[in-house]
């Protein structure tokens, strides 16, 4: 039997997690650096994988299939294809950057209501949220991707309800209460969703007798799958709700705000850069596969959905006057751009949502964690509390600005090459819904230099004079990013490469080419 990779990824960060729980009390700093050593050694692990996916293999490689649960036709089966394996790759990149930007989030803090914060939780949390999000991109089997879509609600529900900023995290009771409402919340839209999926996922075996991906793929292909029209449809509809709510998409975005304002900057990457991507991920990997004549038929409505998500964010970041709620709500407008891609359903389309899945993750990454960084030298959220930063903290400026050029895609940046491609698959299908889309690339433009321009420019405010720039650990976690983000807008062939075969087989799931281009014949 060959080595199990992919459980090894998915294990390793859970054994961490039990491990960095257990350390004592007093070894707060042993803690940071077991779960700092835990988290490199699931990177080691995932460009293993990464290494050995061969693009032009087949479509689920490294696989791992078990009995599980004999009588319900449950098995543990794992595989990844290309937009899986760049996803676990990206989970496992970010993971080391978020715990070495929170390295002294969840210090001791006491307060007038004598809260501690426990070190060793906080980074046991995280590290089992990565356990869980990276199974969920390997499952092949849907009971099995259903358990760990619904178990890492948990500790991403702690995270948020029980540690806030350290500027002011704990300081009064409201702001223990607008944690626990921003928990609450997150727990609540993403259990209902999770609820009618469970019945989805019911349903789906009562039709086809099994959990296994394969297997209905098997069953389709040779004409022996028995399912009505309005069964795929409700089925679907019981799926992609699910997966709306953890993207977002609007109308079920507004716990995003919430959850990212009242959680560390840290814990507000892993939501809307690691956790949200799963629901995306999950449109493309079951939502298309399983019912490809359901997906064609809600597309009109989904893509009003992705456009209203698109103009709606971004038109609520230009108005917000808290910084990290601006950048929650133009991770709504980008979420709306992926969904855009998938349901295009052209190659280009596709290609370029996975490809806008990693790369807002890298940019939402660096943004958010200098913000975070900016927020913690002045205790405060609130665009109007900042001026002249970058007088006297211009390396923390100038990494702030490549941030914001990337969220609003910014050629020569990672994120334009996925933003491009998607408005390219949309316009060779729907050429109206690709030109209501580009008001989102001109409001993020409009929202990003406004806030650049509020913060960083202008006379230096008396609160901020003296800020220090940033130090070596957070040199160490913005600099990488922002190499990635240069590298991949200036050459994305390595991820193209991987992503597109997988593209391909979508394509091929939903029966679906890409439009002809209309060229009048030449006279």
């Amino acid at each position: 039997m060959s080595f199990p990779l992919l459980t090894a990824v998915a294990v390793l960060p859970a054994a961490g997690a039990i491990l960095t729980a257990a350390v004592p009390a007093a070894r707060r700093t042993a803690a940071k650096w077991l779960a700092l050593l835990v988290s490199l050694g699931t990177l080691v692990l995932a460009a293993i994988v990464l290494v050995r996916f061969d693009p032009g293999g087949d479509r689920y490689q490294l696989t791992e299939s078990h009995a599980w649960i004999k009588d319900f036709g449950v098995r543990y089966e794992l595989g990844v294809d290309g937009i899986g394996v760049a996803l676990v790759a990206l989970t496992a990149l970010l993971i080391p950057f978020v715990i070495v930007a929170g390295w002294n989030d969840a210090d001791p803090l006491e307060t007038k209501s004598k809260r501690w914060r426990p070190t060793q939780g906080f980074f046991a949390l995280i590290l089992m949220v990565e356990a869980m999000v990276i199974i969920s991109f390997e499952a092949t089997d849907v009971f099995l991707f259903y358990i760990f879509f619904e178990a890492m609600l948990i500790p991403m529900y702690f995270l948020i309800g029980g540690f806030g900023d350290r500027a002011h995290a704990g300081t009064d009771e409201r702001a223990a209460t607008q944690r626990s409402y921003a928990a609450v919340k997150f727990l609540l839209y993403n259990l209902v969703g999770g609820l009618l999926m469970l019945a989805a996922v019911i349903g789906l075996y009562t039709v086809t007798g099994t959990f296994s991906l394969s297997e209905i793929a098997e069953m389709r292909a040779a004409g022996t799958l028995e399912m009505s029209t309005n069964i795929e449809r409700l089925l679907f509809l019981g799926f992609f709700f699910a997966f709306a709510v953890k993207a977002p998409l609007w109308p079920l975005h507004t716990w995003l705000p919430n959850a990212m304002g009242e959680a560390t900057a840290p814990v507000a990457v892993l939501i809307t850069a690691v956790v949200d991507k799963v629901g995306t991920f999950a449109m493309l990997r079951f939502c298309l596969q399983l019912f490809p004549e359901a997906s064609k038929w809600a597309t009109p409505v989904v893509l009003v959905l992705a456009l209203i998500s698109i103009v709606y964010g971004a038109l609520l970041a230009v108005g917000q006057r808290d910084i990290k709620r601006l950048v929650a709500y133009a991770s709504i407008s980008h979420f709306g751009f992926i969904i855009l891609g998938i349901f295009a359903m052209t190659s280009q389309g596709q290609s370029g949502a996975t490809l806008y899945m990693v790369n807002h993750g890298i940019s939402t990454a660096a943004l958010m964690l200098v913000a975070g960084f900016l927020i913690s030298r002045r205790g405060s959220r609130l665009i109007a509390d900042y001026g002249g930063v970058q007088k006297v903290a211009p390396v923390l400026a100038g990494t702030f600005l490549i941030g914001g050029l990337a969220t609003l895609s910014l050629p020569g940046l990672a994120p334009f090459v996925s933003e491009f491609l998607v408005l390219v698959g949309v316009f060779a299908a729907y050429p109206v819904v690709g030109i209501i889309a580009t008001t989102g690339i001109v409001l993020a433009a409009l929202y990003v230099l406004v806030l650049y321009q509020r913060t960083m420019t202008g006379p230096v405010k008396a609160e901020v004079t003296g800020m220090p720039d940033l130090k070596a650990r957070e040199l160490a976690v913005v600099v990488p990013l922002i190499v990635m983000l240069i590298g991949l807008g200036v050459y994305p062939k390595p991820l193209t490469d991987i992503v597109n075969p997988a593209v391909t087989h979508t394509m091929h799931d939903v029966n679906k080419q890409d439009p002809k281009p209309e060229v009048e014949a030449a006279k």
